[in-house]
């Protein structure tokens, strides 16, 4: 094994504000704690909540790393006293609570993965964040199962992308909604068997009309606001909204009528915050339940575009200007 350099590389936040503020710096570079793997990061996915870090909007947890970054791919470079599952030379994923857009990262051990067969660095830094999100919130809290109707908002994007797939995987009738033909083709090509123009169609009666009249089992919503009364009106009896986030804010009026009536239910959950021992108990729930359909082909990350690391302020750009498929990747 090469020497550990003392310095490395990482993508600072200057100052809460736009692309601009993400800035190369260099950092000494992490000791893993005793129960920690230091990976030597060999890309790292962009996610939204990296924006809203930037921002100066959503602070990382106190004990993990102030530079951005929730998931990478790369080698285990060394590793804490207390670690036994991994070893030096080991080509791992992991889901981290910060310091991804780093030349190296320090991982929780029990949130490591091995890079599924099949996948390279690249495809394997966008799973983490994507996968651990959806089957925590979808499968466990929404209680998705086969034979069940999923409605999907962004399908396009990297969650979007992910969700349809597994769902797929797990014989799961899957509808979407996106922003442009090109974006609604994609989630049809992916498995979703209708994809619904928002801009230019009512979601709620197209759903009704594809579900002829009966409304979907499951949605996963990161929309908010005023969806969230038109979420409910596409649900079905014992349906369950799933909300992971509020771009259009974190108000919602509704009826609480139909609540009661269709034994409704509405549910969501943040991961960032969770103890290491309950990201430990979803990565083995992953590996177990996930892992096998990456590796049969059944689900494969969509990766629109990679930028080298110290670009990660274009990448940023492109993620807030709205045309891409999938996820974003940064090579360091």
């Amino acid at each position: 094994m090469s020497a550990i350099p003392s310095s490395m590389t990482g993508i600072e936040i200057s100052a809460p504000g736009g692309p601009e503020v993400l800035r190369p710096a260099p950092r000494p570079t992490p000791v893993p704690r005793p129960h920690e793997v230091l990976i030597a990061v060999a890309a790292a996915g962009v996610n939204r909540p990296d924006i809203l870090q930037r921002e100066g909007k959503y602070p990382p947890p106190a004990d993990a790393s102030d530079l951005p970054g929730l998931e990478v791919a790369g080698r285990v470079v060394a590793r804490g006293k207390n670690v036994e599952a991994w070893a030096e030379g080991d080509e791992v994923c992991a889901l981290v609570a910060g310091g991804g857009y780093a030349q190296y990262c320090a991982a929780p051990a029990v949130q490591c993965l091995p890079i599924p067969a099949g996948l390279d660095a690249v495809q394997a830094a966008a799973l983490p964040e994507a996968v651990f999100t959806v089957w925590t919130n979808v499968f466990e809290r929404g209680r998705l199962s086969a034979g069940d109707t999923l409605l999907v908002h962004g399908g396009s994007s990297g969650i979007g992308t992910t969700a349809i797939q597994m769902a797929r995987a797990k014989g799961v009738r899957v509808l979407a909604t996106a922003g442009t033909a090109e974006k609604c083709a994609a989630c049809v090509g992916l498995g979703a068997e209708r994809a619904i123009d928002y801009k230019r169609e009512d979601f709620v009666a197209a759903v009704r009309e594809q579900t002829s009249g009966r409304g979907v089992d499951v949605i996963l919503d990161m929309v908010g606001g005023d969806y969230v009364a038109r979420n409910l009106a596409c649900l079905a009896a014992d349906g369950r909204l799933v909300q992971i986030a509020y771009l259009r804010g974190p108000r919602a009026e509704i009826d609480i009528a139909p609540l009661l009536q269709r034994r409704l239910t509405i549910t969501g959950s943040t991961l960032r915050a969770r103890s290491i021992d309950e990201k430990g108990r979803l990565a083995r729930a992953v590996r177990d339940a996930v892992w096998p359909s990456i590796e049969k082909g059944a689900l494969r990350p969509v990766v629109h575009a990679t930028f080298p690391l110290a670009a990660a302020a274009e990448a940023h750009r492109l993620m807030e200007s709205g045309p891409h498929i999938g996820k974003i990747v940064l090579v360091a």
